[in-house]
């Protein structure tokens, strides 16, 4: 069982707490987090890509000229996909990408992801983390105390309503619940912050 720092705003240890094995301290299965990935962003691909066929584009029906003795190729319409402005064939139209894994083969991933995650050092417990107003500028010196200048995603309970509207205005912080938890953003963000009263709601959803 892995045993990591506790750290005050300061970034001063405070104490320890062990991390569940069966989320944090998982084998890495890199083929099983990629098939997790590709799935979240195929879930997330808009799909409104949209083409017209020949009879969806605008133009009359009329034979164009008459089938014989012009000289010409024969056409039997302009809306032909062989004309300029004419149909597309095969072309894209709006669908959904979505498709699902089985849960257990996305929570291995995930437990796989955040287990790679903190053996890179990129996985950081509070004991706190509070401030006093709801202000951009006060959370961002919280992070900067603690070293976080990069990309960071904060794992929060739902009662943090001061954190979440100080860190609206942060485009390289994101707030997600343990219930929210997800690969890609695990793997995206270069620093992962736990607070210490958050932790144990994220191993029981995940182990």
């Amino acid at each position: 069982m892995a045993i990591v720092d506790v750290l005050d705003l300061n970034k001063n240890k405070v104490g320890s707490v062990e991390l569940h094995d069966g989320v944090f301290g998982v084998k890495a299965d890199p083929q099983l987090v990629h098939t997790a990935v590709v799935m979240q962003q195929a879930c997330e691909r808009q799909g409104t890509a949209s083409t017209l066929r020949r009879g969806e584009v605008s133009g009359s029906g009329k034979k164009p000229w008459k089938q014989k003795h012009t000289g010409r190729a024969r056409a039997g319409s302009i809306r032909s996909p062989v004309w300029r402005h004419g149909g597309i064939v095969f072309g894209p139209h709006p669908r959904s990408y979505a498709y699902s894994i089985p849960k257990k083969k996305y929570h291995a991933a995930l437990r796989s992801a955040l287990s790679a995650r903190l053996a890179d050092g990129a996985v950081m417990v509070l004991s706190d983390l509070s401030i006093a107003e709801p202000k951009t500028k006060l959370l961002a010196k919280v992070l900067t105390h603690l070293g976080l200048t990069a990309t960071t995603l904060i794992i929060l309970g739902g009662e943090s309503t001061a954190i979440e509207r100080a860190a609206r205005n942060l485009p390289d912080v994101k707030l997600v619940t343990p219930e929210t938890l997800n690969v890609y953003d695990v793997l995206r963000y270069q620093a992962i912050v736990i607070p210490e009263r958050v932790l144990s709601r994220v191993q029981e959803v995940w182990s």
